[in-house]
């Protein structure tokens, strides 16, 4: 197992191709020049020290060196062991609302990207706990399933947009219906579904999927992001609005949060609804409930030990461009009794 500490440096490697191709175009510009000035091999009799063969290995080494300081800089780190490290927590599915009506500007920057700063900051104070990531809207995607990686989780999280589900509307149920899937019988570790909307649904199945979902142990938490005075749903290109999502009859639609679906929601399942727009209130809401929730010991293999192998790389790749200095172009005596690469006299 390995892994690249500071892989931007490989962007260097570009350099080898072309000084490769450099060389080549130099040394076909040369033999044309030698050929306008006089014969090819009248040329050679005039430089009988010349090697044809010491340039090529001189670029092979330079372009080594340089290959062997690259990969130093980019660290490679090779892992030593592997370690099953023995964890306590619980998993954490969390459900963002990626419809239209999360566009809507009545919190900044708006619902949507609300929604991804308190998921961010909820993941940043966990501690042991797995956490799985759903996206929905009139239907749910399984965006990321139950992982310990928190870095790859918030990847996956900042790409979510209204865009990534073609069903339109809000159906909280297929939300929680999803959620549900990712609980496995045998595993004993208790779960929480978080979901974050502004409330509005289109169906009417929520509260029922909720209520089945707390039978299989699967407790839900409703965050509210959104105004009760709502907000509009600007329609941008370019980051510039070019106009407001209307409905059949032509009127602008105002969206505006539905505490009370939420609050039902989270009733039926035996859990609790928090207002999104404070993100220091959801914070210490969810510390809370995460608190009063008993924690499962899990196991996870990991590995452990990665050690810096630049130094390596460095070292030989100094060596290297050091032994280039020294090796001269001029055909070596002992090498040139022996005529190991066939250069005539």
């Amino acid at each position: 197992m390995y892994e690249l500490e500071e892989k931007w440096y490989l962007y260097f490697l570009i350099v080898i191709p072309v000084m490769a191709m450099l060389f080549v175009y130099i040394q076909f510009w040369k033999r044309k020049k030698q050929r306008e000035f006089g014969d090819l091999e009248l040329i050679k009799k005039l430089s009988p020290e010349k090697s044809v063969f010491k340039p090529v290995l001189k670029l092979v080494i330079v372009l080594l060196g340089l290959a062997c300081l690259i990969i130093g800089l980019v660290n490679p780190k090779i892992g030593t062991r592997l370690e099953t490290v023995k964890r306590e927590g619980i998993d954490i599915i969390f459900a963002i609302d990626v419809s239209k009506s999360m566009l809507a500007e009545d919190v900044a920057p708006n619902r949507l990207e609300k929604s991804k700063q308190l998921v961010s900051q909820i993941i940043n104070n966990l501690g042991n706990d797995r956490i799985g990531i759903i996206a929905y809207s009139g239907s749910a995607f399984p965006v990321l399933p139950i992982t310990s990686d928190y870095s790859v989780a918030k990847m996956f999280l900042q790409s979510m947009n209204p865009g990534m589900i073609s069903a339109q509307g809000t159906s909280i149920d297929q939300a929680i219906n999803l959620a549900t899937t990712y609980i496995d019988k045998k595993d004993k570790t208790n779960k929480l579904l978080i979901i974050i909307t502004d409330g509005e649904d289109h169906s009417d199945s929520a509260q029922d999927a909720a209520e089945e979902a707390k039978k299989i142990g699967l407790k839900i938490m409703t965050i509210g992001v959104g105004t009760e005075k709502g907000g509009t749903i600007p329609l941008k290109r370019n980051g510039i609005v070019e106009s407001f999502q209307r409905d059949q009859e032509g009127e602008v639609v105002i969206t505006k949060r539905n505490s009370d679906v939420l609050k039902t929601i989270a009733k039926s399942a035996g859990g609790g609804y928090v207002d999104g727009n404070s993100t220091k209130q959801v914070l210490d809401y969810v510390k809370n409930a995460l608190d009063n929730i008993q924690k499962t010991e899990f196991e996870s293999t990991q590995m452990a030990d990665f050690k810096s192998q630049f130094q390596w790389f460095l070292g030989f790749g100094f060596f290297l461009l050091l032994l280039d200095v020294f090796l001269l172009e001029r055909k070596t005596k002992w090498v040139k009794k022996m005529n190991l690469f066939n250069e005539k006299e």
